[in-house]
């Protein structure tokens, strides 16, 4: 017999066909051995939340100039004070007038973001009232009066 006729024997043979089917499934079962089904997540999961901490906006500092604005405030010429603005409607005032240093505050009237007043307390006992009006974020006007009655006109701003 002939090695093709024995081939063709063996395939006609029950035994050989089911032979190669079983080892046919046994190759493809281990071929997807390293397969494996993950289930999808069906319920989306919120975002993760970060929280960026903000620094508040830093202090903005005027230079303000008084002007005499009567024969008392004259004798002690113009005069220079520094206004900050801690940028929430308040702020501090400082001036030294003829020797004495004021310090007090300034804050904006009523929500209203344009006018304010601006009192300072002097180490010596005297104090200054001034009310101001911004024409801008950085610019302003308005009128101090010093305790002994002189009166002076207050530029804000440079």
């Amino acid at each position: 017999m002939s090695k093709n006729s024995v081939f063709r024997s063996a395939l006609g043979s029950s035994v050989f066909r089911s032979s190669i089917l079983a080892a046919t499934v046994a190759g493809a079962a281990l071929a997807l051995t390293g397969c494996y089904v993950v289930p999808h997540n069906q319920y989306p999961t919120a975002p993760a939340t970060v929280y960026v901490p903000t620094t508040p906006p830093a202090p903005v500092t005027f230079a303000a100039r008084l002007y005499p604005s009567n024969d008392l405030a004259s004798s002690y010429g113009m005069v220079s004070a520094v206004v900050t603005n801690d940028l929430n409607g308040r702020g501090t005032f400082s001036t030294a007038i003829n020797g004495e240093n004021f310090m007090g505050e300034a804050t904006r009237s009523n929500g209203n973001l344009r006018t304010g007043v601006a009192n300072g307390s002097g180490n010596r006992g005297s104090y200054i009232n001034c009310t101001y009006q911004m024409n801008s974020a950085s610019l302003g006007s308005g009128q101090c009066k010093l305790s002994n009655g002189a009166l002076f006109t207050m530029h804000v701003g440079s």
